[in-house]
């Protein structure tokens, strides 16, 4: 027997033949579409699973491949402005725990380290979410399409309101997405693209794998400024007309 690298083969290596079995053909199928980055429903359809939580079970990724994905998204981090920030990751941030423990919290496109924060679990941000003119905001290469849709909604929403919008002056003043903060988003988007255009073919390709990996397992949870609410009413006086 020859390889392809054209090498002899003189022996053949043990192998559990009781590890193959038909059922294993059909796991393979299925998790290499869901690594792929298939639809859910459309997996199911073509499984035929009965339960979307079955067709899910595929969706798992493993802990050493997330820790492999996050360690090559992060090797593409930036600041705020746009300078490349070099941080070795161990794990994604699964957990309140977790993030706390190592200081930081995620964000709808990075992360952010501001301690009150972070203690809050991202609910508490003293510039309201102005990420990009923070010291305490960091991103990475898999945040770019976040980036992007950020870009194009400040733009929707600057035009709103240069448009006949019925509003207080003060009201679309602070609304008002300044010139400054799309500056430099924009400034951002174009540093993390041009270093992604540097990257050899093979290298983009296994970024973009793990992009495709990190962007699958995260899930951010934003919380606006909370503003406290009057408890109701419900003394039998207030409820029911005597």
């Amino acid at each position: 027997m020859t390889t392809e690298a054209g090498t002899q083969v003189t022996s053949l290596v043990p192998f559990d033949r009781a590890r193959i079995f038909t059922y294993a053909y059909r796991h393979c199928y299925a998790q290499r579409h869901a690594d792929a980055g298939v639809h859910p429903d459309v997996l199911k359809e073509l499984m035929d699973h009965r339960l979307i939580t079955t067709t899910q079970g595929y969706y798992r990724v493993g802990a050493e491949r997330r820790r492999e994905a996050v360690d090559r998204v992060t090797a593409l981090q930036f600041d705020r402005h746009g300078n490349r920030v070099w941080r070795a990751a161990q794990s994604l941030l699964e957990s309140e725990h977790v993030r706390r423990a190592i200081g930081e919290v995620a964000t709808p496109y990075g992360v952010c380290r501001e301690p009150s924060n972070v203690a809050a679990g991202g609910h508490a941000c003293p510039l309201r979410f102005r990420c990009l003119g923070c010291e305490h905001f960091s991103t990475d290469v898999s945040y770019l399409p976040d980036l992007q849709a950020h870009l194009a909604d400040l733009l929707r929403s600057r035009e709103r309101l240069m448009s006949a919008f019925e509003a207080d002056e003060w009201a679309r003043t602070q609304a008002m997405p300044s010139q400054e903060e799309i500056s430099r988003i924009r400034r951002l988007i174009d540093r993390v693209s041009s270093d992604l255009d540097q990257l050899t073919a093979e290298d983009r390709a296994q970024i973009e794998q793990a992009v495709t990996l990190v962007r699958r397992s995260r899930t951010v949870h934003l919380g606006m400024p909370r503003v406290g609410q009057p408890l109701p009413d419900v003394r039998p006086s207030r409820t029911h007309q005597p």
